[in-house]
């Protein structure tokens, strides 16, 4: 059973910084490209970065870009997103999903990733 545990959020202030996390286990973790999506009270489901097999390709969407790193360590079968000047408007769950298809290269599109955990909370706030 695909399982996809995300950590690692929490209320922090403008201009502050958090670690997420996202334990995976039922799958082959090193033949997919992973994700990082995110909802926003209210709003549906945005993409926010993506990042290849083997960590050495990422992308982000613009509105993250040059703030959020996405890595990942296949030996711990472990993505992580690094959120630096946090944004009152980056408020929100943030989820971990995997690409659907293993063997892809890295893509923006949400529509091919699938989301598994129950998601982390990210509040920023002062």
């Amino acid at each position: 059973e695909v399982q996809l545990v995300e950590s690692g959020g929490g209320l922090v202030q403008p201009g502050g910084s958090l670690r997420l996390s996202c334990a995976a286990s039922g799958f082959t973790f090193s033949i997919y490209a992973m994700s990082w999506v995110r909802q926003a009270p209210g709003k549906g489901l945005e993409w926010v970065s993506a990042i290849n097999r083997d960590g050495g390709s990422t992308v982000y969407a613009d509105s993250v870009k040059g703030r959020f790193t996405i890595s990942r360590d296949n030996a711990k079968n472990t993505l992580y997103l690094r959120l630096d000047s946090l944004k009152t408007e980056d408020t929100a769950i943030y989820y971990c999903a995997k690409h659907k298809v293993p063997f892809r290269v890295v893509s923006k599109d949400l529509n091919e990733y699938e989301r598994w955990g129950q998601g982390t909370q990210v509040t920023v706030s002062s």
